[in-house]
């Protein structure tokens, strides 16, 4: 089977959310997902596109994406956030990952950033172990914080009073 990956265009934001929805029950957080494919077309694909996406394709169908946005490390300069790396449960084992990865991280090379970056889960062991593999580091002495808009609305909230 021939994969080819290519920079996602518009008509494919249909498989992007099914992507991320199938990825978030993988996460066991599938109610987690609130955003939309109309979203996700106006995000990515919009005049202002927050987030750029490399898709694997199979047999004229997406099975894998590589989601990922530009940040700025102010010791570093220019970086790029990897959100998401998804390959569909029946496509997993075939090296799809590796391809996406691959393509994210020469595109990331060729345009510059200094440093890449993405969090995965601690008993994503795979995961972990295929990024160390790769030269990656797994940082142990940061945590993740985090602020959803109902966090952002009350402590909004409560500096205005």
């Amino acid at each position: 089977m021939k994969v080819i990956i290519r920079k996602a265009i518009k008509s494919d934001a249909a498989a992007i959310f099914s992507l991320i929805k199938e990825l978030a029950v993988f996460e066991k957080e599938p109610e987690a997902v609130i955003i939309s494919q109309a979203q996700i077309e106006k995000d990515g694909f919009g005049d202002l596109p927050l987030f750029e996406c490399r898709v694997a394709e199979a047999d004229k169908k997406v099975v894998g994406m590589a989601l990922y946005y530009p940040r700025y490390s102010t010791w570093k300069g220019p970086t790029f956030q990897l959100e998401d790396l998804i390959v569909t449960k029946k496509m997993k084992g075939k090296g799809l990952g590796s391809q996406l990865y691959n393509a994210f991280l020469k595109h990331a090379y060729e345009v510059g950033v200094e440093r890449v970056e993405w969090a995965v889960l601690d008993w994503n062991y795979s995961a972990i172990k295929f990024y160390k593999k790769s030269g990656a580091q797994v940082l142990d002495d940061w945590k993740t914080v985090q602020m959803d808009r109902k966090s952002i609305e009350n402590y909004i909230s409560k500096i205005n009073t």
